[in-house]
């Protein structure tokens, strides 16, 4: 179904964020802007005998309540982390419109592996689970089912998992649900943890990188993986910062490598902007997905040639951030989020492309945002993102801002 942007107002209403950049909006923001690099730190926990750079979040997470300690995993954590920004005004949006009409979509690739490597870990050394774990702190649907739990709602509760484009998808629905008249709110957002299952899996893949990725250079190696939570509210108010467009696709050209053409991530770009109502010029800026890899990289650069031009000021936020996996399409949906909420006079202060400067001559020229680089004002801006996952899984989200002062 395509939905009329102008005619059902999606309202991306509050946001609440965490991963190696801090807590909120406050704190990531600036570092954001910084081009800060400082949330990665080696770890050797993961693969053995490897060190490897992550982005870990390294601050404390919020306890999972005690009545919900089947669910107390390391992901749902850091899905609290997010939740309690929002608290109050998802707290509002119950009250206004009923536990019942309030619904949660959530996406992850990860859930609660850490927590079962830590029982198998135990398992093994005592024939006996850890006495805190739980199966519930591994299901892909228990993210949807604690978040419900800690917002008090009883509308639709599930749970995405499309790989890399899991949090970007779970805004897609979020709308889609609005849309058809099924709540009047949706708790949306993605959590992902890293974990020994995903380390191990990319690194046996050679897609990790021994460096902070860098994306889009000549010289690049692989990804950097993160961890995070991005978590919105959603509702049909206008004003602020609003979901305009929505662009799907799954190409299913092979298992982890995409289309080298990059047909699927075109025509999620196309339909993105045919849904939003936008020709490519009105865009101010675009969230590359970016990872750092040889194909992803190439493959996005013809795509985004072709669909924008070489115009559009863009970035990848992974170099800051790490790829959070499922997590990344709400992360950079947040990210963009922060860029429209911060904009006064409708210009945009973009998070700059941090990479080592050296241009793949094999990638069309793409303009790549410098540090302290603005758009020019705008009465309404109109940003994009890309999130392209494994399978062929893509969704392209334009968000823009309405009423700016």
């Amino acid at each position: 179904m395509v939905f009329d942007a102008m005619a059902s107002p999606c309202c991306l209403a509050a946001l609440g964020i965490v991963n190696a950049l801090g807590s909120g909006e406050r704190a990531i923001w600036p570092r954001l802007l910084a081009g800060d690099q400082s949330g990665f730190c080696l770890r050797d926990d993961f693969v053995p005998g490897r060190q490897l750079l992550l982005a870990a979040v390294r601050e404390p997470l919020p306890k999972v309540p005690e009545e919900l300690a089947r669910f107390a995993s390391r992901n749902n954590a850091l899905c609290l982390a997010a939740l309690e920004q929002i608290a109050a005004a998802v707290a509002e949006a119950v009250l206004r419109f009923g536990p019942d009409r309030v619904a949660v979509v959530m996406g992850t690739s990860t859930s609660g592996v850490s927590d079962a490597e830590d029982a198998i870990r135990a398992l093994r050394e005592t024939q006996r689970l850890a006495p805190h774990f739980d199966y519930a702190q591994l299901e892909f649907g228990g993210i949807a089912e604690f978040t419900a739990a800690v917002v008090g709602a009883r509308g639709p509760a599930y749970t995405l998992s499309t790989a890399c484009s899991s949090g970007a998808r779970a805004l897609a629905s979020a709308r889609s649900l609005l849309g058809l008249g099924f709540c009047d709110a949706v708790v949306a957002g993605a959590a992902d943890s890293l974990c020994g299952l995903t380390t191990g899996g990319f690194s046996a893949l050679q897609a990790l990188s021994s460096e902070v990725t860098n994306p889009f250079s000549r010289n690049r190696a692989g990804i950097t993986l993160g961890e995070g939570a991005a978590v919105f509210l959603v509702t049909r108010d206008s004003g602020g910062v609003q979901l305009l467009g929505v662009g799907e696709s799954s190409e299913a050209h092979h298992m982890s490598a995409p289309d080298p053409e990059g047909r699927g991530a075109e025509t999620a770009m196309r339909r993105a902007l045919a849904d939003a109502a936008l020709e490519p010029e009105a865009l101010a800026y675009l969230n590359l997905h970016g990872t750092g890899t040889p194909l992803n990289d190439a493959m996005e650069g013809l795509a985004v040639a072709r669909v924008l031009g070489s115009s559009v000021p863009g970035s990848s936020t992974k170099a800051l951030l790490g790829h959070t996996l499922g997590a990344a399409g709400a992360t950079e949906a947040g990210v963009c989020w922060m860029m429209l909420d911060q904009s006064r006079d409708g210009s945009l202060e973009i998070v700059p492309h941090c990479y080592d400067g050296a241009r793949d001559p094999e990638i069309p020229t793409l303009h790549l945002a410098r540090r302290g680089e603005h758009t020019p004002p705008c009465a309404a801006p109109r940003v994009m993102t890309n999130s392209f996952g494994f399978g062929g899984n893509n969704c392209t989200l334009v968000l823009g801002r309405e009423a700016v002062a």
